[in-house]
């Protein structure tokens, strides 16, 4: 479960309660929840516990997408997509994978992402595109210059700028994502102390304090 409340139908101020009606026709999506893709639709419902923050992001999502951007969609999904990988998010990787198939990525590109440097399924743009996003990502917006001079020989500076802001922001969302556990992100964590295996019964901190006691 998500770790901040839900808001139902009921609650949704009048910009909410439009997507909705868009994303959960005739549904309240806390008590009825699921989206067309399959996602619970709990990024929805978490958002909208403060308005004016879940009507900014949404106005965001149509400014990426936007006719007027000088960004090739493929070369801006390449970014969110991997972006969403390299931040470790399954929902932003899961959502973005599928947009990107529908920007005009093949199968075989979509499956390289996560070890695209090891793949000849990218052209030299798109191996730019994708260096330039995992050291925004990876190294903190840390950007080498070879790694720059790369991009720009591929990408306007219009274009540059809308890369560096949408990959930016979906890093972002990729964080926000796996810190409230929303959607895909609901995972339990996996680096935790694993038990040592006995025959006897007795746990590992009983061993240990056997070794501590017997070296005394």
């Amino acid at each position: 479960m998500p770790r901040l409340r839900q808001v139902p139908r009921a609650e949704a101020t009048p910009e909410v309660l439009e997507m909705y009606d868009r994303l959960f026709p005739g549904r309240d999506p806390v008590t009825e929840p699921g989206t067309a893709t399959g996602t619970p639709g709990n990024w929805w419902t978490v958002f909208a516990i403060v308005p004016d923050i879940f009507s900014h992001a949404v106005a965001g999502f149509g400014l990426f997408s936007s006719p007027d951007r000088k960004l090739d969609p493929k070369h801006r999904e390449l970014g969110l997509t991997r972006a969403g990988f390299a931040r470790g998010s399954q929902f932003v990787f899961s959502q973005h994978s599928k947009a990107s198939r529908n920007a005009g990525l093949t199968d075989a590109q979509v499956d390289a992402l996560p070890a695209w440097q090891t793949s000849d399924a990218f052209s030299a743009a798109d191996r730019a595109v994708l260096a330039y996003t995992d050291e925004i990502v990876l190294a903190d917006g840390r950007v080498q210059d070879a790694t720059f001079d790369a991009l720009r020989e591929h990408l306007s500076e219009e274009a540059v700028l809308e890369l560096t802001y949408a990959v930016a922001n979906y890093a972002l969302h990729a964080t926000i994502c796996r810190a409230l556990r929303l959607e895909y992100d609901d995972i339990d964590e996996r680096i935790v102390e694993v038990p040592v295996p006995d025959a006897d019964g007795s746990t590992s901190q009983d061993i240990m304090g056997d070794i501590s006691r017997s070296s005394d």
